[in-house]
């Protein structure tokens, strides 16, 4: 009777915390409007001076793919996202994604082409706006 009150025990803790488990994935959330199904967000700060070259930057080259504020777009998932927080995806590796492309690996948009024509100045100051808005959401 005891081992099959320990197997119960350990059904329902496995179930509880396969259910906290499921509750913290980053699943898209249902789309409403004109709102697509990954956009979240987006709480602009006072940007420093790089970064607000970096926005202008970005809203020509990679607001296109990862939207307005890189809240998410048609072609690119958000970056103002806890996946790509710097403890995860580093800035060398932004840096690289604009330099050479990167294969998909968390989001199903394929892969991202490189990005021609920026300086690694203006990927630099990418960076800083991404970094700073990502900040200004919680995402350290």
């Amino acid at each position: 009777m005891r081992a099959v009150a320990i197997v119960i025990l350990f059904i329902v803790l496995g179930g509880i915390g396969g259910a906290i488990w499921w509750l913290e994935q980053d699943e898209p959330q249902v789309a409403t409007g004109d709102r697509l199904p990954h956009q979240v967000d987006v709480n602009l700060p006072s940007l420093s001076p790089a970064a607000a070259a970096g926005a202008k930057i970005f809203a020509a080259n990679c607001q296109i793919c990862h939207g307005v504020s890189a809240s998410g777009g048609p072609g690119g998932p958000p970056l103002i996202h806890k996946i790509y927080e710097p403890s995860h995806h580093a800035d060398g590796s932004f840096f690289v994604a604009v330099r050479n492309g990167v294969r998909q690996h968390h989001w199903s948009f394929g892969n991202m082409p490189p990005v021609p024509g920026i300086s690694e100045a203006e990927i630099g100051q990418i960076i800083s706006y991404v970094r700073e808005v990502q900040r200004a959401n919680g995402i350290n």
